[in-house]
């Protein structure tokens, strides 16, 4: 426990039924938190629902939309109703454009769609989410972000931008809600291989990859309060881990860094 909130008892979790996020649901069920699955298809839920209960705690999945506001109201009412409280939220569910191509050949209407699902979601989610967590005395909220959130690449524009903005929201997130209790994280998982990491052409050949436990553990750490001094920070699973980040801990706080920010030209440059 850290910043006087508790250690995470429950989860909420979209995207879940497959890849990532269910490595993170299943991975948080074996370390004793009760979790609510959210995903698009009951194919696949009931199944990690069911892998999620054989751990001995409770588990809850819920078929919605993330980017449907009736829908994300909902399932949220859902899960907090059968967990009773939502201590972790995880903003996982996002997709990328359908081609690897620089703007001018990509279809305007497809960057947009991969905008919505990975703003406008976690957008909708978390703040139907927050107020519950707030009742509780506080939580913690994990945007799973990418380096395309923080660098400049040659494609996947509308998934740069959405990433981006993503940590933005991260950022604002820590900043106006860190006195109530609340702490925000982005967490970039690496290069793990799922289903959609492997369709990518960028990946083509590819022989080394992230593993999920690295990414759970970072989540874990994140749901238990370790690294609460660093939030509103970014954090990447295969480079960072707990006990790294803890060791760099000082030394990002006194650069304030792992963060989205302008560089500017030194103590001269007006825009400091």
């Amino acid at each position: 426990m850290a910043g006087g909130t508790p250690a995470a008892r429950t989860a909420l979790i979209t995207g879940a039924s497959r890849g990532i996020g269910r490595a993170i649901a299943v991975g948080l069920a074996e370390r004793g938190v009760s979790v609510g699955l959210v995903a698009r298809h009951r194919d696949r839920l009931d199944e990690v629902v069911a892998q999620c209960r054989s751990h001995g705690v409770a588990a809850v999945g819920v078929t919605a939309d993330v980017t449907d506001h009736a829908d994300v109201v909902e399932m949220v009412k859902a899960v907090a109703g059968s967990l009773d409280r939502i201590d972790l939220l995880v903003n996982n569910a996002g997709v990328i454009e359908t081609v690897e191509r620089s703007f001018l050949d990509t279809d305007v209407e497809d960057s947009w769609r991969v905008v919505e699902v990975n703003v406008r979601g976690p957008l909708l989610v978390t703040h139907a989410a927050l107020p519950v967590m707030l009742a509780g005395g506080g939580g913690r909220i994990v945007n799973m972000n990418s380096g395309l959130g923080y660098r400049a690449a040659e494609i996947y524009t509308g998934y740069a931008v959405s990433k981006g903005a993503l940590a933005r929201f991260t950022g604002l997130l820590d900043l106006q809600y860190r006195s109530r209790g609340v702490r925000a994280f982005d967490l970039a998982p690496g290069h793990v291989e799922t289903e959609m990491t492997t369709a990518m052409p960028m990946h083509e050949g590819r022989t080394e990859w992230t593993a999920p436990e690295a990414v759970v553990d970072l989540v874990a750490a994140i749901g238990d309060g370790v690294l609460d001094d660093l939030g509103g920070r970014f954090f990447r699973a295969g480079s960072d881990t707990p006990g790294s980040l803890l060791t760099l801990r000082d030394d990002i706080l006194a650069h304030d860094a792992r963060t989205l920010r302008l560089p500017t030209a030194g103590p001269d440059d007006p825009l400091r």
